[in-house]
Order: C-alpha cells, then structure tokens, then sequence
C-alpha cells in the first residue's frame, strides 16, 4: 500500500498534463471552505503543537500555507513513530517542497522557493483538501489574528500563480518543440531521429531534427520541428510559406545531415 507521500509526489507529476488545465484551475488556497462549525476556527502555534497525536492530546493536526487539516485517519503516517511524524503539530510547509525533514527545514517559510517547489506545495495543498478534513487556520505567517491573509500569503499566492504560467509555458514549448530521440556509442558517435512520439509528445508529425538555442541558455538541445505548415500558433494564410517552424530564428541545421531528414548521424 502506497503512502500519502507518494501518492502526493504522483499528483504534483500532473501537473504537467495539460498547459489549458493548469491556466483555467488558477489557485486559490481557500477553495476548500471549512464546515459551518470549523469555518471560524483558529489556532495558534503553540495550540497546534498540542495536535501531535501522542497519548492524551486531543487530535493530529498539520498545517500547509496556514490551514490546518485533520490527519487522524492517516495516524500511521502522522502519528508518533510515523515516517513523517515531524509534519504533525506545526506548519511544515517548506518541507513538503524541499523534502528537508530536519528541525531546520520543517517551518513554513517558502521564500525564495523555485517554481517546481512552490508548484509541490499547490500540489500537497490539494492532496490535504480533497483528502483529509479543513479545521481552520493557524495564526502566523500566513492569517492574522482575525483569520485574514497575510502579505506572505498573498506572495506565496503570487509565486504559484507564476509558477502555474511558466509551466503552462514549457508544456506549450515542448508540444512546438518536442526532443528527439537520441542515443550516443563510443563507434557510431551520436545519433538524432524524429517520430511521432518521440519526447513523449503525440502528435499527428514527425519532423526533423534541429538544434534549439534558447535565450541565456549556454547551449543546444535536439528538437524535432515540423517541416509543413504555418509557424506555430499562426493561422494560415497566404503570407507565410509552408515551411512550418524551420524558419524559427532559434532553430540551426545539424552539420553533415539533410536538411528533411528525420534521421541525423554524427560520426566520432
């Protein structure tokens, strides 16, 4: 039987199923409305500390981004002697992005976070709400004493939502650009070859082989580009030439290979 934490790190990868999916969910942190008798409830940290599940204590609470679940039905997990026992009693939310268990990486604060990491913390939010029970919200960083967002929720807010465009960002890129098989021997040297599922993109081309330099990046990276058509995301009109993306001004032919080739060898 898998853990919480697995099936939680398995929803954070779906994220990257669909650019339009993850635009139109947008992200709300409140969206799980608390029960009319827990809607006003809120604790403080040291009220929280209490939840920790030991003998005698009145519940098994943990908190992400400031709200608070109930995670009794998951005891062996968050209970005493669990595997991540440590998340239990407190706000732990930079953890759940930086897997850092220690004393020092189980608080809340998720400044300067990456992208990747903020958009764990959406995905581990959404696992707890449609999972586990909302209690309320933990006075701190995060709510005020009324319950009210904090600037730090705002901006923590603020940089998922960012996170969310730069990914739908790269889904859109990979389906324009998607990589090319590849293989590399100490004999043959390197190899480049296109199909219509190469990159792990379907798609009704297959294209050829290019090299793509993208801005501030020290390199290249071998993507396949379509050969007929209008330029991604351009209608088609007489103004352009049926030459799909091959015009890209990013784009560079691999030396010694045919330029329609799917293929491309680069001999030792």
């Amino acid at each position: 039987r898998r853990s919480p934490m697995w099936r939680g790190a398995a929803a954070a990868a779906l994220l990257c199923l669909g650019a339009a999916w993850l635009l139109g969910c947008g992200f709300d942190p409140r969206r799980w409305m608390l029960r009319p008798s827990a809607r006003s409830r809120l604790l403080n940290v040291a009220e929280l500390a209490r939840y920790r599940g030991a003998g005698g204590e009145p519940g098994l609470y943990l908190a992400v981004l400031g709200q608070v679940f109930d995670v009794e039905r998951g005891r062996r997990h968050y209970g005493p002697g669990g595997a991540y026992s440590g998340l239990a009693g407190r706000d732990a939310t930079r953890a759940f992005a930086t897997g850092d268990f220690t004393q020092a990486g189980l608080v809340d604060d998720v400044s300067a976070l990456s992208p990747g990491e903020m958009l764990a913390i959406r995905s581990w939010l959404s696992f707890y709400g449609d999972n586990y029970d909302p209690v309320g919200k933990l006075v701190g960083r995060f709510y005020d004493e009324n319950g009210a967002p904090t600037e730090a929720l705002r901006q923590a807010e603020a940089a998922i939502e960012e996170a969310l465009k730069l990914q739908a960002e790269s889904e859109q890129r990979k389906q324009q650009f998607p990589p090319c098989n590849a293989e590399w021997s100490p004999a043959k040297g390197s190899r480049f070859w296109c199909t219509r599922q190469s990159g792990g993109v379907p798609r009704a081309w297959a294209g050829v082989p290019r090299k793509l330099y993208s801005p501030g990046a020290s390199g290249s990276r071998c993507v396949c580009v379509r050969t007929s058509g209008p330029p991604w995301g351009q209608a088609a009109s007489g103004q352009h030439r049926d030459r799909g993306d091959l015009d890209h001004p990013h784009l560079q032919e691999y030396d010694g290979c045919h330029p329609q080739a799917q293929q491309c060898v680069l001999t030792v």
